[in-house]
């Protein structure tokens, strides 16, 4: 697959770097190269970011950070077994546990919210780090709410950490997830405390609280450019209908004048 010019493979982290230093130095620029586009194209062009993991994953297999990129593109495709495969496989290699939460949530997207909710309370857990604890929790009440159990997802978001006002990567997240299932059970007015609070710490737009908040209190939003178009379409109308009636002017006229000629004759 092609590669844009500005791409060189120096702009992958250097950790995965080093890892990449066991490879034949031509394999390893190579896959570097394929990895930075995965990184560039996965938000946005999801499929086209798959097509440059798969390529990766041929050219170095047993690379461990080869097989988490190739993890995280099948897992923004929805690919959620071939997603779980490559996360094991990563985490086999390494021993980490900090791909524990989306393996569990694979395994939401696989229909199995037991397993998730089994993973949840694994010993595993306790060995994530404050943002991967949240990341788990946030899993962990997406598949109570899976299985019905919308009660039982709003306590599982209740935490320090959501109860705290301090703002922190996760914060948006957390706050949008409670909210949401607020709102899920019926609570509206709490729901809209929290999708407001949501915004507040949504400082780069990974949600959309804002919407979400709008909805609630009934506001629409009109979008400029359709409304610009209507007043053209309008305004164009009116110059036909203004044709339209100088045209019936002309031809009134012109039977006048027609019908004066005739009492002439």
């Amino acid at each position: 697959m092609p590669f844009p010019e500005d791409v060189t493979g120096d702009e992958i982290d250097k950790d995965v770097r080093q890892e990449l230093q066991s490879l034949p130095k031509t394999l390893a620029e190579d896959v570097a190269k394929n990895l930075v586009m995965v990184a560039r194209l996965i938000d946005e062009e999801p499929e086209r970011a798959y097509g440059y993991s798969r390529v990766a994953l041929r050219l170095a297999s047993r690379v461990a950070a080869v097989r988490e990129a190739a993890g995280f593109a099948a897992y923004a495709n929805q690919k959620y077994s071939e997603a779980l495969a490559e996360f094991r496989a990563a985490r086999r290699m390494t021993g980490s546990v900090e791909l524990w939460p989306v393996m569990a949530d694979c395994e939401r997207g696989l229909g199995r919210p037991e397993k998730a909710l089994d993973m949840a309370g694994a010993p595993e857990v306790h060995k994530l780090d404050k943002a991967g604890q949240v990341e788990m929790r946030l899993v962990a009440a997406g598949a109570r709410r899976d299985m019905g159990q919308l009660d039982a997802a709003i306590v599982t978001l209740q935490s320090p950490e959501l109860a705290s006002n301090s703002v922190q990567p996760w914060t948006a997240r957390l706050r949008y997830a409670y909210a949401d299932a607020l709102l899920a059970a019926g609570r509206e007015s709490e729901a809209r405390e929290w999708f407001a609070k949501a915004v507040e710490a949504d400082r780069d737009g990974s949600t959309d609280a804002s919407d979400r908040l709008a909805e609630l209190d009934g506001v629409e939003f009109v979008d400029a450019l359709d409304e610009n178009e209507n007043e053209s379409g309008s305004e164009n109308n009116e110059d036909e209908g203004g044709n339209e009636d100088r045209r019936d002017d002309s031809a009134a006229s012109a039977d006048a004048t027609a019908a004066q000629d005739d009492d002439k004759d």
